[in-house]
Protein backbone atom coordinates (compact mmCIF):
# COMPACT_ATOMS: atom_id res chain seq x y z
CA UNK A 1 0.00 0.00 0.00
CA UNK A 2 1.41 3.38 -0.85
CA UNK A 3 1.49 6.60 0.97
CA UNK A 4 1.31 9.11 -1.91
CA UNK A 5 0.18 8.77 -5.35
CA UNK A 6 2.39 8.05 -8.32
CA UNK A 7 3.10 8.32 -12.31
CA UNK A 8 5.49 7.48 -14.37
CA UNK A 9 8.92 9.47 -14.89
CA UNK A 10 8.97 9.53 -18.87
CA UNK A 11 6.65 8.72 -21.95
CA UNK A 12 6.30 5.42 -23.50
CA UNK A 13 5.56 3.99 -26.79
CA UNK A 14 4.23 1.56 -28.17
CA UNK A 15 1.95 -0.11 -31.11
CA UNK A 16 -0.11 -3.06 -31.97
CA UNK A 17 -3.69 -3.92 -33.35
CA UNK A 18 -6.78 -3.28 -32.18
CA UNK A 19 -8.66 -6.72 -31.13
CA UNK A 20 -12.33 -5.80 -32.14
CA UNK A 21 -11.45 -3.60 -34.85
CA UNK A 22 -8.51 -5.35 -36.16
CA UNK A 23 -6.65 -1.72 -37.02
CA UNK A 24 -3.05 -0.67 -36.35
CA UNK A 25 -2.87 2.03 -33.00
CA UNK A 26 0.09 4.06 -31.71
CA UNK A 27 -0.11 4.32 -28.15
CA UNK A 28 2.06 6.75 -25.98
CA UNK A 29 1.34 6.94 -22.19
CA UNK A 30 2.30 10.04 -20.63
CA UNK A 31 3.35 11.08 -17.18
CA UNK A 32 0.54 13.15 -15.41
CA UNK A 33 0.62 15.03 -12.58
CA UNK A 34 -1.01 14.65 -8.93
CA UNK A 35 -4.84 14.42 -8.95
CA UNK A 36 -4.91 13.83 -12.44
CA UNK A 37 -6.14 10.59 -12.51
CA UNK A 38 -6.05 8.07 -15.49
CA UNK A 39 -7.58 9.77 -18.80
CA UNK A 40 -7.19 8.73 -22.47
CA UNK A 41 -7.08 11.19 -25.22
CA UNK A 42 -7.83 10.80 -29.18
CA UNK A 43 -4.93 11.99 -31.03
CA UNK A 44 -6.77 11.23 -34.58
CA UNK A 45 -10.01 13.01 -33.51
CA UNK A 46 -10.52 17.17 -34.21
CA UNK A 47 -9.14 18.93 -31.18
CA UNK A 48 -7.80 15.55 -29.67
CA UNK A 49 -10.97 15.10 -27.34
CA UNK A 50 -9.79 13.96 -23.76
CA UNK A 51 -11.79 11.60 -21.43
CA UNK A 52 -11.29 10.01 -17.68
CA UNK A 53 -10.95 6.36 -17.19
CA UNK A 54 -14.30 6.57 -14.70
CA UNK A 55 -17.06 4.32 -14.40
CA UNK A 56 -19.81 6.83 -14.75
CA UNK A 57 -18.22 6.78 -18.62
CA UNK A 58 -18.43 3.12 -19.33
CA UNK A 59 -20.88 2.76 -22.46
CA UNK A 60 -20.74 -0.66 -22.98
CA UNK A 61 -19.69 -3.65 -21.52
CA UNK A 62 -20.97 -6.55 -24.20
CA UNK A 63 -17.45 -7.67 -25.27
CA UNK A 64 -15.39 -5.67 -23.89
CA UNK A 65 -15.19 -2.28 -21.36
CA UNK A 66 -15.50 0.78 -23.63
CA UNK A 67 -16.07 4.56 -22.18
CA UNK A 68 -17.76 7.38 -24.38
CA UNK A 69 -18.18 10.72 -23.92
CA UNK A 70 -19.54 13.89 -26.19
CA UNK A 71 -19.79 11.53 -29.31
CA UNK A 72 -16.22 9.40 -29.34
CA UNK A 73 -14.89 6.23 -27.45
CA UNK A 74 -12.34 4.39 -26.18
CA UNK A 75 -12.46 0.51 -26.61
CA UNK A 76 -10.75 -2.60 -24.78
CA UNK A 77 -9.36 -0.50 -21.96
CA UNK A 78 -9.28 -3.18 -19.19
CA UNK A 79 -5.70 -4.94 -19.11
CA UNK A 80 -4.32 -1.72 -19.49
CA UNK A 81 -6.66 -0.37 -16.57
CA UNK A 82 -5.61 -3.31 -14.55
CA UNK A 83 -2.19 -3.03 -15.44
CA UNK A 84 -1.78 0.91 -14.11
CA UNK A 85 -3.92 -0.30 -11.06
CA UNK A 86 -1.58 -3.26 -10.28
CA UNK A 87 1.30 -1.47 -10.34
CA UNK A 88 -0.10 1.21 -8.45
CA UNK A 89 -0.14 4.16 -11.22
CA UNK A 90 -2.69 6.49 -10.23
CA UNK A 91 -1.86 9.69 -12.99
CA UNK A 92 -1.37 9.04 -16.81
CA UNK A 93 -2.71 10.37 -19.76
CA UNK A 94 -2.98 7.49 -22.60
CA UNK A 95 -2.66 8.99 -26.54
CA UNK A 96 -4.14 6.94 -29.14
CA UNK A 97 -4.40 7.32 -32.39
CA UNK A 98 -7.59 5.11 -33.00
CA UNK A 99 -10.26 4.38 -30.78
CA UNK A 100 -9.45 1.01 -29.18
CA UNK A 101 -6.59 -0.04 -27.28
CA UNK A 102 -4.40 -2.09 -28.48
CA UNK A 103 -4.48 -5.73 -27.50
CA UNK A 104 -0.97 -7.00 -27.70
CA UNK A 105 -0.33 -10.61 -26.58
CA UNK A 106 -3.87 -10.62 -24.54
CA UNK A 107 -2.66 -10.22 -21.33
CA UNK A 108 -1.20 -7.66 -19.67
CA UNK A 109 2.39 -8.52 -19.82
CA UNK A 110 3.44 -5.75 -22.32
CA UNK A 111 2.02 -3.22 -20.56
CA UNK A 112 3.42 -4.10 -17.06
CA UNK A 113 7.07 -4.04 -18.81
CA UNK A 114 6.60 -0.89 -20.86
CA UNK A 115 5.48 0.96 -17.38
CA UNK A 116 8.29 -0.95 -15.26
CA UNK A 117 10.63 0.30 -17.89
CA UNK A 118 9.81 3.65 -17.70
CA UNK A 119 9.55 3.87 -13.82
CA UNK A 120 7.71 4.68 -11.19
CA UNK A 121 7.91 7.54 -9.36
CA UNK A 122 6.40 8.70 -6.32
CA UNK A 123 4.06 12.04 -6.25
CA UNK A 124 3.76 14.74 -3.17
CA UNK A 125 -0.47 14.06 -2.75
CA UNK A 126 -1.42 11.41 -0.40
CA UNK A 127 -3.22 8.68 -2.27
CA UNK A 128 -6.93 8.26 -1.12
CA UNK A 129 -8.68 4.69 -0.76
CA UNK A 130 -12.06 2.65 -0.70
CA UNK A 131 -11.99 1.18 2.85
CA UNK A 132 -14.64 -1.41 2.95
CA UNK A 133 -16.42 -0.76 6.59
CA UNK A 134 -19.71 -3.19 5.75
CA UNK A 135 -20.26 -5.93 3.06
CA UNK A 136 -22.01 -5.10 0.02
CA UNK A 137 -23.39 -8.48 -2.11
CA UNK A 138 -24.79 -8.54 -5.35
CA UNK A 139 -26.04 -12.12 -6.76
CA UNK A 140 -28.41 -12.70 -9.72
CA UNK A 141 -28.87 -16.30 -11.37
CA UNK A 142 -25.61 -17.85 -9.68
CA UNK A 143 -23.63 -14.90 -10.41
CA UNK A 144 -22.06 -12.77 -7.40
CA UNK A 145 -20.23 -9.91 -6.36
CA UNK A 146 -19.28 -8.94 -3.50
CA UNK A 147 -16.49 -6.69 -0.70
CA UNK A 148 -16.05 -7.21 2.70
CA UNK A 149 -13.56 -5.14 5.33
CA UNK A 150 -9.97 -6.21 5.01
CA UNK A 151 -6.46 -4.62 5.32
CA UNK A 152 -5.33 -4.85 1.80
CA UNK A 153 -6.93 -5.45 -1.38
CA UNK A 154 -7.62 -9.07 -1.94
CA UNK A 155 -9.43 -10.74 -4.71
CA UNK A 156 -11.05 -14.12 -4.99
CA UNK A 157 -12.08 -15.68 -7.88
CA UNK A 158 -14.20 -18.83 -8.80
CA UNK A 159 -15.05 -19.22 -12.66
CA UNK A 160 -17.18 -22.71 -13.81
CA UNK A 161 -17.20 -23.52 -17.50
CA UNK A 162 -19.12 -26.47 -18.94
CA UNK A 163 -15.55 -27.27 -20.79
CA UNK A 164 -13.54 -30.04 -20.01
CA UNK A 165 -10.08 -27.76 -20.20
CA UNK A 166 -11.73 -25.44 -17.98
CA UNK A 167 -14.58 -26.77 -15.64
CA UNK A 168 -14.25 -25.14 -11.92
CA UNK A 169 -11.27 -23.14 -11.58
CA UNK A 170 -10.54 -20.74 -8.18
CA UNK A 171 -7.83 -18.50 -7.45
CA UNK A 172 -7.35 -15.95 -4.31
CA UNK A 173 -4.38 -13.28 -4.37
CA UNK A 174 -4.23 -10.35 -2.34
CA UNK A 175 -2.71 -7.53 -5.05
CA UNK A 176 0.33 -5.95 -4.80
CA UNK A 177 2.38 -4.23 -7.69
CA UNK A 178 4.97 -7.84 -7.18
CA UNK A 179 1.89 -9.97 -7.32
CA UNK A 180 0.39 -8.47 -9.92
CA UNK A 181 3.62 -8.46 -12.46
CA UNK A 182 4.38 -12.38 -11.35
CA UNK A 183 1.21 -13.98 -10.74
CA UNK A 184 -1.62 -11.79 -12.97
CA UNK A 185 0.04 -9.92 -15.54
CA UNK A 186 0.84 -12.67 -18.19
CA UNK A 187 -2.66 -14.09 -18.53
CA UNK A 188 -3.81 -14.45 -21.85
CA UNK A 189 -7.52 -13.30 -22.69
CA UNK A 190 -9.72 -16.69 -23.89
CA UNK A 191 -12.59 -17.27 -26.08
CA UNK A 192 -13.76 -20.21 -27.86
CA UNK A 193 -13.47 -21.02 -31.41
CA UNK A 194 -17.39 -20.92 -31.94
CA UNK A 195 -17.64 -17.07 -30.79
CA UNK A 196 -14.81 -16.40 -32.90
CA UNK A 197 -15.88 -17.24 -35.46
CA UNK A 198 -19.89 -15.56 -35.19
CA UNK A 199 -18.24 -12.65 -33.56
CA UNK A 200 -16.38 -12.25 -37.01
CA UNK A 201 -19.45 -12.69 -39.20
CA UNK A 202 -20.51 -9.80 -37.24
CA UNK A 203 -17.35 -7.63 -38.26
CA UNK A 204 -15.85 -8.24 -34.77
CA UNK A 205 -12.78 -9.69 -33.05
CA UNK A 206 -11.34 -8.86 -36.41
CA UNK A 207 -7.98 -8.34 -34.75
CA UNK A 208 -8.38 -11.78 -33.04
CA UNK A 209 -5.53 -14.15 -33.39
CA UNK A 210 -3.70 -17.35 -31.28
CA UNK A 211 -0.77 -14.42 -31.31
CA UNK A 212 -3.61 -12.24 -28.57
CA UNK A 213 -6.04 -14.73 -27.26
CA UNK A 214 -6.29 -18.70 -26.19
CA UNK A 215 -8.61 -20.34 -28.67
CA UNK A 216 -10.35 -23.32 -27.64
CA UNK A 217 -12.41 -25.92 -29.80
CA UNK A 218 -14.74 -27.95 -28.63
CA UNK A 219 -11.78 -30.36 -26.84
CA UNK A 220 -8.50 -28.96 -26.94
CA UNK A 221 -6.67 -25.43 -26.91
CA UNK A 222 -5.38 -24.60 -30.45
CA UNK A 223 -2.74 -22.95 -29.49
CA UNK A 224 0.43 -24.66 -30.27
CA UNK A 225 2.17 -23.38 -26.98
CA UNK A 226 -0.55 -24.13 -24.90
CA UNK A 227 -1.11 -22.53 -21.44
CA UNK A 228 1.21 -20.36 -19.57
CA UNK A 229 0.14 -21.83 -16.47
CA UNK A 230 -2.88 -24.68 -16.09
CA UNK A 231 -5.18 -22.00 -14.14
CA UNK A 232 -4.75 -19.11 -16.62
CA UNK A 233 -8.39 -19.06 -17.52
CA UNK A 234 -9.33 -17.60 -13.55
CA UNK A 235 -6.05 -15.56 -13.37
CA UNK A 236 -7.12 -13.45 -16.26
CA UNK A 237 -10.97 -12.87 -15.03
CA UNK A 238 -9.08 -11.80 -11.72
CA UNK A 239 -6.84 -9.46 -13.98
CA UNK A 240 -10.35 -8.28 -15.94
CA UNK A 241 -11.55 -7.58 -12.68
CA UNK A 242 -8.41 -5.53 -11.55
CA UNK A 243 -9.30 -3.35 -14.61
CA UNK A 244 -12.92 -3.25 -14.05
CA UNK A 245 -12.37 -2.24 -10.18
CA UNK A 246 -9.83 0.46 -11.49
CA UNK A 247 -12.72 2.72 -12.96
CA UNK A 248 -14.23 3.06 -9.04
CA UNK A 249 -11.22 6.13 -9.11
CA UNK A 250 -9.79 5.16 -5.99
CA UNK A 251 -8.25 2.13 -4.99
CA UNK A 252 -9.66 -0.38 -2.90
CA UNK A 253 -8.72 -1.56 0.97
CA UNK A 254 -11.40 -4.90 0.57
CA UNK A 255 -11.79 -8.39 0.26
CA UNK A 256 -13.50 -8.88 -3.19
CA UNK A 257 -15.23 -12.01 -3.62
CA UNK A 258 -16.60 -12.95 -7.28
CA UNK A 259 -18.82 -15.68 -8.66
CA UNK A 260 -18.80 -16.39 -12.33
CA UNK A 261 -18.80 -12.81 -13.18
CA UNK A 262 -17.67 -10.94 -16.12
CA UNK A 263 -17.60 -7.60 -17.16
CA UNK A 264 -21.30 -6.37 -17.46
CA UNK A 265 -21.78 -7.67 -14.05
CA UNK A 266 -18.94 -6.47 -12.55
CA UNK A 267 -19.92 -2.74 -13.47
CA UNK A 268 -23.51 -3.40 -12.32
CA UNK A 269 -21.98 -4.56 -8.50
CA UNK A 270 -19.96 -1.02 -9.24
CA UNK A 271 -23.34 0.73 -9.14
CA UNK A 272 -24.45 -0.81 -6.14
CA UNK A 273 -21.36 -0.06 -4.58
CA UNK A 274 -22.19 3.53 -5.17
CA UNK A 275 -25.57 3.29 -3.68
CA UNK A 276 -24.25 2.18 -0.23
CA UNK A 277 -21.98 5.27 1.03
CA UNK A 278 -22.79 4.19 4.27
CA UNK A 279 -20.69 0.90 3.88
CA UNK A 280 -17.61 2.46 2.81
CA UNK A 281 -15.15 5.54 3.43
CA UNK A 282 -12.23 7.42 1.72
CA UNK A 283 -9.50 7.33 3.62
CA UNK A 284 -5.55 8.36 3.06
CA UNK A 285 -3.02 5.18 4.89
CA UNK A 286 -2.16 7.63 7.61
CA UNK A 287 -5.84 7.84 8.52
CA UNK A 288 -6.84 4.57 8.32
CA UNK A 289 -7.95 2.87 11.60
CA UNK A 290 -8.25 -0.85 12.29
CA UNK A 291 -10.68 -2.86 10.71
CA UNK A 292 -12.96 -4.92 12.00
CA UNK A 293 -12.40 -8.59 11.45
CA UNK A 294 -14.73 -10.45 8.90
CA UNK A 295 -14.59 -13.65 7.57
CA UNK A 296 -17.66 -14.13 4.86
CA UNK A 297 -19.68 -17.34 5.83
CA UNK A 298 -19.78 -18.43 2.04
CA UNK A 299 -15.57 -18.63 1.39
CA UNK A 300 -12.96 -20.24 3.97
CA UNK A 301 -10.05 -17.75 3.92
Amino acid sequence: MNLHQQTIAKPVSLSGVGLHSGKKVNMTIHPAPDNHGIKFKRTDLPDSPHINAHFNMIVDTSLATVIGYNGFIVSTIEHLMATFSGLSIDNALVELDAYEVPVMDGSSNPFTFILQEAGIIKQNTPRYYFVIKEPIEHADNGKSVSVYPYNKFKISYTIDFEHPLIKKQYFSLEVSNQTFASEIAMARTFCFLNEVELMKKFGLAMGGSLENAVVIDDQDIINREGLRCSDEFVRHKLLDCIGDFSLLGLPILGHVILEKSGHAFNHAFIKKFFSKKDSWETRTIQDLKPLPAFQPKSLAI
